[in-house]
């Protein structure tokens, strides 16, 4: 493997600290001051219920440091998908990549129209665990901004980047 690549496991959580959700393995294949990217490929997920599954598509997922989302790029056999996540900013610990997920989602198909999903479960869980006024705002406003780089086709917004990411992950996964 590369040596510049490092493989991490990433934990998704909600408000209440209670565990969503765990990848076990994803390949950081970049790192900034403001974000990491990186990239999965038939990946063991784990339900906090136990149950667990494996992706079925390879994708680019990047994680922000100050941004409430996460923007996932889905490589489809009939075009790049975008799946992003209202969430938290990432933090990384010995144990893994870690961050809050709020529930609402954007999906993104290939042609960038886009459709906002689980406003009912952010509702309910928005409720039932008593979200700050400060936080609900925050939300909003990085769902509209999510929006926009949608619209505007914004970095990372594009297919050509995630193909990129996706083949330096599969040139540094094939120097083991």
């Amino acid at each position: 493997m590369d040596p510049t690549f490092k493989d991490i496991q990433i934990q998704s959580y909600k408000h209440d600290q209670t565990l969503h959700r765990i990848w076990e393995k994803a390949t950081a294949v970049e790192e900034t001051e403001n974000h990491i990217v990186v990239v999965n490929r038939r990946t063991k997920v784990i339900e906090a219920n136990g149950r667990f599954w494996h992706t079925r598509e390879p994708s680019v997922t990047w994680f922000f440091k100050d941004h409430w989302f996460n923007i996932i790029g889905i490589i489809k056999k009939q075009g790049v998908h975008f799946y992003c996540n209202i969430a938290s900013p990432y933090v990384i610990d010995d144990e893994a990549l870690k961050y809050i997920d709020y529930d609402l989602d954007i999906k993104v198909v290939d042609d960038f129209s886009y459709n906002t999903l689980d406003r009912n479960e952010y509702n309910k869980h928005k409720a039932k665990m008593d979200y700050p006024p400060k936080l609900k705002t925050i939300l909003e406003k990085e769902l509209n901004l999510l929006k926009s780089w949608i619209e505007e086709r914004a970095y990372p917004f594009d297919h050509n980047l995630v193909h990129t990411f996706y083949r330096r992950y599969q040139e540094g996964s094939t120097n083991e």
